[in-house]
């Protein structure tokens, strides 16, 4: 009843606020005309800007370096948001044009109350126990657990410290340069995703303070950019709102203003939703001028698509309000009809979805038929009411061509678009269809980047909605089903390791085999803890014992470099058989070298030239003796004449040898042992590699994620020896004065530090690090469900 109240209370305030900010300067509550204008200012990191104010009970400041210019890797998540511009300010609003806050719109494609779907309030059903029940441990494993505990701590109030001295209220710290960034439109990303962190490691002041200013972040407005990420906003802040307000007691708690904010930014992302299928517009023009006019949805990928359920669900369940269940329980429903018709791989998504619900091939053929008959021509002649736009609607413009604030929107000659406003008797409405794979017919599959959270949302829905929505758990078997077929593989380990990773695979039209990449993503790093956890939920042991092996997989690579740390991504060389699989150096070393062949050929090549050469030189040779003799031959047939004619001391000079033309030089190739055992060398490539695709370490968390899970699922204490030594590696490689840095050169045995620290560090990583050293009661598996930000939402009882 005290939610409802508050989101009763809020719609009382929310209009008045979204009045009051229409068009105002823009300020954060508190703040003074000249403090927004020094924000403005400064907010790029590329600029010479300023620490943001802080409250008093700072750390110790530091001189402040010279600026740093970016690497070409700042931007280090999984999708570089669009309009961006390169100094992670992106698509950011012209310091010149004026200010325009969000403002709620009319819905023109509402859904009618009585076809909300609604949020399942039967009892829950009981799952069985998924972890652990852990016996007392002896006092030397308690020192040594919490000496540990309190080493992850410390490195957690580092990050925090840093971030509060130089990045306050902005997204991110960059910790070499003691700046900020603001790539997720500037509402302190870092901040709100370290809420429930902070909490649990018990640092309550620093939560307390944290939790106050989250009432003074604007979410009506920012000058970052012209969308909003839906993913990523849903994933860090709206998770990390209603995660921070489920961990500090919810309704027995003393920080409603979590809940508060949490309605106030879902109320702007529900605008997203307004197409005609529902299906939401995942980059968001929050600007009213664009916001206002119809839309439809466009291409996505199916994590970004499938991984907004527990945060608009668990919102549901705290506020009654079935309208935010209904949102993603429509994309639920998409996705089972989109498998019930058929991918290319049954039981998986590709990549890429077309989200629109419009054939634009069947609209387009409608179109010219109309366009051919007579029924047409005499529609067009008398300017049939049928083919006017509806009544109120406006032109819509492109995003490339949407006014500045304070500029007149730009005339356009194009045809009404495919985005209209339901009107049935429109003839340019286009004709309707589910969710179709975008691609024309090659679909990538994978559980890797763009794709790995829609499957982790399957059970961990599940859980939340108590079992009463059996659609889930079939979405996830069949995924697991699908993955076990078609992407699982055994790398070749020098070791014998039994280790398994996730590759993808791409299909075609033609009816080719499909072609498998074998990959190694430490995005997909989670797959081991979402095998684990659906493992024990769904009382499946042998995809427990297959989680192990995945979730061992990327320690195996975390072992394998000389940082200790696993690259962003990579490609391994696999085993022919799941069952045993010894080292094969040749094998290993052909997939080292795609060029093997062609080398072999030029050492020949590069002989015969070399016994070519000898034989011209051998003939060049006997003709030159040939050519000395007669020489010779002909200077003592002439020796006896006192006087030499003219002509003969010529033909004696032809005879002198004519200088030869240096050879270019032709050094012998590389073999193919040359080369590989040189790249090996050089590069630092681990036995079993392929190649090392992209070098970074980001302060990813999806490694130790599936440590953690493997430990509380099993118990078995071998899991925090191998975190442990995660631990100690990426320390190491990313320590820095005010936090820790992403790195690049995972191979080297010090990688070079990139200057950023994504909100997840503090959100994730360090979390995970924390709870693998804490008494198993904290966040217990059997009472809390994690979303992929690792923000934990209380399971219903």
């Amino acid at each position: 009843m005290a939610a409802v109240m508050v989101v009763m209370m809020y719609r009382g305030m929310l209009s008045s606020h979204w009045d009051h900010y229409s068009y105002t300067s823009g300020l954060r509550s508190g703040a003074s005309p000249d403090a927004h204008h020094e924000h403005e200012h400064h907010h790029h990191e590329n600029e010479d800007n300023h620490a943001p104010a802080v409250p008093e009970r700072n750390p110790v400041i530091t001189p402040r370096p010279e600026p740093h210019r970016h690497d070409e890797h700042d931007t280090i998540h999984a999708k570089n948001p669009p309009d961006r511009l390169p100094d992670g300010g992106g698509g950011g609003i012209p310091k010149s044009a004026s200010v325009v806050h969000w403002r709620k719109q009319p819905e023109h494609f509402p859904v009618p109350t009585e076809s909300i779907i609604p949020l399942p309030t039967d009892p829950p059903r009981q799952f069985p126990k998924i972890q652990h029940t852990f016996d007392p441990e002896s006092p030397a494993a308690k020192e040594k657990r919490e000496k540990r505990l309190a080493a992850v701590k410390a490195e957690t109030e580092r990050a925090w410290a840093g971030y509060r001295q130089y990045a306050w209220m902005h997204d991110e710290l960059t910790p070499l340069t003691k700046r900020f960034r603001d790539p997720f439109c500037g509402w302190a990303a870092t901040l709100v995703d370290s809420l429930d962190t902070l909490w649990i490691m018990g640092l309550k002041d620093e939560f307390d303070e944290a939790a106050k200013a989250v009432g003074d972040i604007d979410f009506t407005y920012t000058p970052q950019r012209r969308d909003i990420p839906v993913f990523e906003t849903t994933i860090r802040y709206l998770g990390g709102l209603l995660a921070a307000y489920d961990v500090s007691g919810g309704r027995q708690g003393n920080h409603p203003v979590l809940l508060t904010k949490a309605v106030e930014l879902a109320e702007i992302l529900m605008g997203a939703f307004d197409t005609p299928n529902r299906m939401p517009i995942l980059y968001y023009n929050w600007m009213p001028d664009y916001a206002s006019q119809p839309h439809r949805a466009e291409t996505a990928s199916i994590a970004e698509l499938a991984s907004l359920s527990m945060e608009f669900t668990r919102l549901a369940q705290l506020t009654s309000e079935n309208k935010y269940y209904d949102a993603v329980a429509r994309i639920t429903n998409a996705l089972q009809d989109l498998q019930d018709r058929g991918t290319t791989i049954p039981g998986l998504f590709p990549e890429k979805l077309d989200l629109s619900g419009c054939n634009r091939t069947a609209t387009a053929e409608r179109a010219r038929t109309l366009e051919l008959s007579g029924e047409a021509r005499l529609q067009s002649d008398a300017q049939s009411d049928d083919r006017k736009p509806p009544e109120g609607y406006k032109q819509q413009l492109a995003k490339k061509d949407l006014p500045l604030p304070g500029q007149p929107p730009a005339s356009s000659e194009n045809s009404a678009p495919y985005s209209v406003d339901g009107d049935e008797t429109a003839s340019w409405k286009c004709v309707e269809q589910g969710i179709e794979p975008e691609g024309y017919g090659y679909h990538q599959y994978s559980l890797g980047g763009s794709q790995d959270s829609a499957y982790e949302y399957f059970p961990k829905q599940d859980l939340i909605l108590g079992g009463l929505e059996p659609k889930y758990r079939d979405l996830y078997i069949n995924t697991v089903e699908a993955a076990k077929k078609w992407l699982l593989y055994r790398p070749m380990a020098r070791d014998g390791r039994d280790v398994r990773f996730t590759g993808k695979v791409t299909t075609s039209p033609e009816g080719r085999p499909p072609q498998h990449a074998y990959e190694a993503t430490h995005l997909a790093c989670f797959v081991g803890g979402m095998f684990g956890l659906g493992g024990k939920m769904y009382e499946r042991p042998d995809d427990v014992e297959m989680a192990r092996k995945l979730a061992d997989g990327c320690v195996w690579a975390y072992e394998s470099t000389a940082s200790g740390l696993m690259p962003e991504i990579a490609t391994l060389v696999p085993c022919e058989s799941m069952e045993s699989c010894a080292f094969n150096e040749t094998l290993w070393w052909d997939r080292l070298d795609s060029m093997a062949a062609t080398r072999n050929r030029n050492i020949v090549d590069w002989e015969e030239r070399q016994r070519k050469k000898k034989e011209e030189q051998k003939r060049r040779e006997e003709e030159e003796n040939e050519n000395e003799k007669e020489a010779l031959q002909l200077q003592e047939a002439e020796a006896g004449r006192r006087s030499a004619d003219a002509s003969l001391q010529g033909a004696a000079a032809a005879q002198v040898p004519i200088p030869r033309v240096p050879e270019r030089p032709d050094p012998k190739p590389a073999s193919h042992e040359e080369y590989v055992h040189d790249k090996i060398e050089a590069e630092g490539i681990p036995p079993g590699f392929a190649s090392i695709n992209d070098r970074r370490y980001i302060l990813r968390p999806e490694a130790i994620e599936s440590v953690w899970y493997m430990y509380r699922i099993t118990g078995d204490p071998v899991w925090q020896e191998k975190g442990w030594r995660m631990f100690q590696a990426v320390l190491k490689a990313t320590r820095t004065e005010t936090g820790h840095s992403a790195v690049d050169g995972v191979l080297d045995p010090v990688p070079r530090k990139v200057d950023n620290m994504e909100s997840f560090w503090l959100a994730e990583t360090l979390k995970y690090y924390y709870l693998l050293y804490t008494t198993p009661d904290v966040i217990s598996l059997d009472e809390w469900v994690l979303n992929t930000e690792a923000h934990p939402f209380r399971r219903p009882s």
